[in-house]
């Protein structure tokens, strides 16, 4: 391949970043897609059947993006019967929301699925090259949030409780 048909990106962290991005979401699409879902709602079962009810805001938090997204993507989970919203007793501002019973189903099948992809997309990595892409990722997350003024915690925790061995790795077996 000659210059000319090289993108001119392609010496860049970041277009290589977009690229395995752009990829993965579409891999994971099409698996979720098996399962009624779209991409990026996978996230919000996750984080509910993980954290359990939790309000409007902390989720935003959490998945680090605007409110009014994950109200959005909570009234299409709603219509599907995968998560029920409630208003807080005494302050009908706060809405919690929570997993249904088929919610938390879907979110077990989520696991598996992520779990594939993310064999799929560390098929040729070791433990050792695993562990150091994703340390690397969190930092220039962690980066980039800081410039946003995205919600920066978790990356320092995760890194805490890698280096102490409490993160388990579970792809250990197909390394």
């Amino acid at each position: 391949m000659d210059n000319e048909t090289k993108h001119p990106g392609t010496k860049s962290v970041g277009w290589s970043l977009v690229q395995a991005a752009r990829l993965h979401r579409s891999r994971t699409g099409d698996k979720l897609s098996d399962l009624g879902l779209f991409a990026g709602q996978e996230q919000v079962l996750q984080a509910l059947a993980m954290s359990g009810p939790m309000t409007m805001g902390d989720l935003a938090t959490m998945l680090r993006v605007r409110p009014p997204t994950a109200s959005k993507t909570i009234s299409r989970l709603s219509a599907l019967k995968l998560v029920e919203r409630h208003t807080e007793a005494g302050d009908a501002r706060i809405v919690r929301v929570k997993l249904t019973k088929e919610g938390k189903r879907k979110a077990e099948a989520i696991n598996s699925l992520w779990d594939e992809v993310e064999a799929e997309l560390l098929a040729d990595f070791d433990n050792k090259d695993r562990k150091r892409l994703r340390k690397l990722l969190r930092k220039a997350a962690k980066n980039l949030a800081g410039l946003t003024g995205a919600d920066q915690t978790g990356f320092e925790a995760d890194d805490e409780l890698e280096e102490s061995g409490a993160l388990e790795e579970p792809l250990a077996a197909n390394a």
